[in-house]
């Protein structure tokens, strides 16, 4: 104690002054045991990738094991609310997509927990979304789909109620007046299969997987829903270049942790997440993703996530859009 009083007189410890054992006390190590990923994805989507992608770099850097496991379903909700009911300790982490949080509480009568029971560690990147077609459906361009839409009505399919590909069709319904009838699946994969087994007209999915079915010349593109081109198909427009900016939509993969989590906890995964999207392979496989870096943490997170969830809780209101 003689010693720690000496440093607080000198001013040359921390600016209160703080016994040494309570000090150590406030910085726990971390990790000290296996970290755990929840997606609440299916397997095989981006926000799944992504998140295994981050696990085996972050094993290296932790020097323990980092797991992923995969709870799917009710739209994300099983996932997140079992992060959110986990031990605020930092060793279970919710990898997964805004739409959980952003717009799962504007079309669940009962949620089972709420949107700030979680705390962003970070939003990590946004992505558009890839609007193709079957190509026995005619269309070639966007405006092509909107008059069909406006007089017949069209058929989208997406990942599930509540999804980006769900929440992409009360987009257009809102701005273009489009009847359209949503088709939810169990996932990406089983949405694009649709698509291509003209089960639906087409939908809003997420590009990656759209991709090698355009290129077979199997689904016909119409637009990207970003506001840059996708640098994995630059030659695609984007919904503003093709007179509908109203249907730009974006969604943003991020990572969450208990609410209660502490501080030093937080700021060391945030450093630990910063650190893993700087490396090259991981920029190589955002770019194979369509992701676009954001590496938006505390107050600058929690405020794009609640302006996104504004604005889409308006969109929902508006079109009726709920869980089927």
């Amino acid at each position: 104690m003689v010693l720690a009083n000496f440093l607080c007189t000198v001013g040359v410890a921390l600016a209160a002054c703080v016994p040494l054992g309570a000090l150590a006390q406030s910085a726990p190590a971390y990790p000290t045991k296996p970290v755990k990923f929840i997606n609440s994805f299916p397997p095989g989507g981006p926000s799944d990738t992504l998140a295994r992608s981050i696990a085996d770099v972050l094993q290296a850097a932790f020097k323990q094991p980092v797991i992923v496991e995969n709870k799917a379903g009710a739209s994300g909700n099983i996932g997140a609310d079992l992060v959110a009911k986990s031990p605020a300790d930092g060793y279970t982490v919710l990898v997964g997509v805004d739409t959980t949080l952003t717009v799962n509480p504007h079309i669940y009568k009962g949620m089972p927990f709420k949107p700030a029971d979680l705390k962003p560690i970070m939003v990590m990147a946004s992505s558009g979304l890839l609007i193709g077609v079957n190509p026995a459906t005619g269309f070639k361009t966007l405006n092509d789909l909107v008059a069909a839409g406006k007089t017949k009505g069209v058929s989208f399919s997406s990942a599930g109620s509540g999804s980006p590909g769900h929440l992409a069709a009360a987009v257009f319904t809102e701005a273009t007046g489009v009847k359209i009838n949503h088709i939810p699946y169990k996932g990406n994969t089983p949405a694009v299969t649709a698509v291509l087994a003209a089960e639906v007209d087409g939908g809003v999915l997420a590009t990656p997987g759209m991709l090698p079915h355009v290129k077979a010349g199997k689904i016909t593109p119409l637009a990207v829903t970003s506001r840059q081109r996708s640098k994995l198909a630059p030659e695609i427009p984007t919904v503003a270049e093709a007179g509908l900016k109203k249907l730009e939509q974006e969604v943003l993969y991020g990572a969450w942790v208990p609410a209660a989590t502490p501080e030093p906890v937080v700021q060391a995964l945030q450093r630990a997440f910063a650190d893993a999207l700087s490396r090259p392979e991981l920029q190589a496989r955002m770019t194979s993703l369509d992701l676009q870096y954001e590496g938006l943490t505390g107050a600058a997170a929690a405020k794009r996530l609640s302006n996104l969830s504004e604005h889409y809780g308006r969109v929902i209101k508006a079109t009726g859009m709920k869980v089927e």
